[in-house]
């Protein structure tokens, strides 16, 4: 086909999407040349919370007889503290990982820059700390992949002075390919090992192959959460505390029914959370519950049918998903319709996948859907303080970053919707 006549029929289709931005084409699979490092030389890095004033530090080597050893201290190239971890591998196929290790560190002084190095050779790192306090800023992108546009978008989120990085799943987008995984480890590196990167499952991580594979292998081998430091007994999902925000990271894809351990492990962990200490409560996992895009509807119903109820109850203030490969934020919703005590419900799984961008929208506009766009970009979340949060959408626009939604938000712990659903709350957590 003729340069120009894709370019038509870009143009064509864009004009049929909600807003009147004229979107730029998609663009190509990232690709990596080989590399050279030797073989016990750390790679991959990433930084994850595990438990209060901890991290774990994550990351491969291909000798295998490296040690899982972080040192690690507040000023470059002196190293006060050392720490032992552990270590993992898989094998998938004809593909063979490398040395996966995971060690964490601490304790560790908030709002701090250590500096870091894995296994006693290689660069030296550093990370920063989240505050103690408001305020508290989260980058938040899902549906990352590895094309030119991932790489605009990490680009942009490099640029924002943010605590801590929220992914509602669906990461390399390796679909089988292990090496992927490997390449995206690089890819996102020189952000994931300064910053932690909370992460939560996808579709895409799954790589299930019946009868011979369960499904998220990979992604337990490679990105491991803090869920035995929340009592979870699955990676899949697990919660986190950040300066005053109880973060809860659920499974789309695995069982979420009122019987399932997911459910039961959601009430206890709901039935811990302290308002006055954490008066924010955030939740997120992969798929959609509002959603008026064409792709995926539905697809987070039963999810929705499940556990909106339980968390209806305990007021939680945001809910952030992916899956859909557009941006989309609602008003205070419930069951359906319109409710101040509701959640706002956010999809950002626009970061730069290479399956491009779902462009087709349900007409009219629900009332709950106050802001729609099919573009890639990732989103800042502020919590200024205690009752006031600050969201924004910032669009990719020819690899710029434009702030095209924001809004503030008001927490629902002064609200009086707390107060109100207490006996609520109770009533399900004692329930089956």
């Amino acid at each position: 086909m003729e340069p120009k006549l894709v370019l038509l029929v870009f143009l064509l289709i864009s004009a049929t999407a909600t807003s009147e931005y004229i979107r730029p084409p998609p663009r190509k699979t990232l690709h990596f040349s080989w590399n050279s490092k030797s073989s016990s030389h750390p790679q991959q890095v990433h930084t994850s919370l595990a438990g209060d004033k901890h991290m774990r530090i994550s990351w491969v080597t291909n000798d295998k007889s490296a040690p899982s050893m972080v040192e690690y201290g507040t000023s470059p190239g002196r190293y006060s503290s050392r720490s032992q971890g552990e270590s993992t591998s898989y094998n998938y196929l004809f593909y063979s990982s490398g040395k996966i290790h995971h060690t964490v560190i601490g304790p560790l002084e908030n709002n701090t820059v250590y500096y870091y190095r894995c296994g006693g050779e290689g660069p030296e790192y550093k990370l920063k700390t989240p505050p103690a306090q408001f305020p508290v800023t989260f980058a938040v992108a899902g549906d990352l992949g590895q094309t030119g546009w991932t790489k605009s978008t990490l680009a942009h989120i490099d640029l924002c002075k943010y605590d801590v990085h929220l992914l509602p799943g669906d990461l390399s987008y390796a679909d089988y390919i292990q090496h992927r995984w490997d390449t995206f480890g690089e890819l996102v590196e020189p952000l994931a090992s300064a910053r932690p990167w909370m992460v939560t499952q996808g579709n895409h991580e799954k790589e299930s192959i019946i009868f011979f594979k369960d499904g998220f292998e990979s992604y337990n081998s490679r990105w491991k959460m803090p869920f035995e430091e929340s009592g979870s007994s699955s990676n899949l999902y697990y919660s986190f505390e950040v300066a005053g925000a109880h973060i809860v990271m659920l499974g789309s894809y695995t069982d979420y029914d009122e019987y399932s351990d997911q459910y039961n492990w959601l009430k206890a962990d709901l039935a811990k959370v302290n308002r006055k200490k954490t008066p924010w409560l955030l939740v997120l996992f992969h798929v959609p519950w509002y959603n008026s895009n064409e792709a995926h509807r539905d697809e987070g119903d039963r999810m929705m049918a499940a556990m909106e109820p339980l968390l209806y109850a305990a007021s939680v203030d945001i809910m952030l998903a992916g899956h859909v490969h557009a941006y989309e934020r609602s008003e205070r919703v419930n069951n359906g319709k319109l409710d101040p005590c509701g959640a706002v419900h956010i999809t950002i799984g626009d970061g730069g996948n290479k399956e491009g961008l779902a462009r087709k929208y349900k007409d009219p506009q629900p009332a709950w859907s106050v802001f729609r766009e099919a573009s890639f970009g990732h989103g800042e979340l502020k919590l200024v303080n205690s009752t006031h949060a600050y969201w924004s959408w910032h669009r990719n626009d020819d690899d710029e970053s434009v702030r095209s939604d924001q809004v503030w938000i008001t927490s629902l712990v002064n609200s009086g919707c707390v107060a109100e659903k207490k006996h609520e709350l109770r009533k399900i957590l004692m329930g089956p």
